[in-house]
Order: structure tokens, then sequence, then C-alpha cells
């Protein structure tokens, strides 16, 4: 059992990467993200986590799968999933 919600949204940082996107499946291995977006500058973090406002945004125009061992760690967002790239 994980703590990771199928349907939520995340601000997901891994080893190498910020993403975001809505959980639509998970595995032991992996997490599948539907409306991500590769976020390569948060801007400042705390702001970024509070607000979805980022220095730089760029949408995938697919499924994402990550995985869970390359998962720094994650946090639920409520705000709405960035989807333009800048």
């Amino acid at each position: 059992m994980d703590s990771i919600e199928v349907g939520k949204k995340y601000l997901i940082r891994t080893v190498t990467n910020y993403f975001t996107g809505r959980v639509i499946n998970k595995t032991d291995f992996d997490i599948v993200l539907e409306d991500a977006a590769w976020i390569p500058d948060t801007g400042r973090f705390s702001d970024a986590v509070k607000s979805g406002n980022f220095t730089e945004v760029e949408p995938y125009q697919d499924k994402v799968i990550i995985s869970k061992s390359a998962i720094v760690d994650m946090t639920i967002i409520d705000y709405d999933l960035p989807r333009i790239a800048k």
C-alpha cells in the first residue's frame, strides 16, 4: 500500500525534474499522469507550491509515466494544472 491517491493532482519532485499532473493509475513501480507538465523552473518554490505560478512550464501532449523509484516527494495541489508553455 502507498499514499498516492488516484484522481488527485500533484506537484512531484523527482531526482532530476519537477512535474505536475493528475494521477490516473499506479502500480508497485510507477505512476501514470494525465494533463502533465515538466516544470524546468519553479521560481520561488514555496510560492509555486501555494499558487501554481511557475517560471517555466512545458506541457506534455499525452500521458506520462514516472518511476516511483525516482520520486523524492509529492504534494497534493488544488489549483488548475498548468497547460500553457512558458
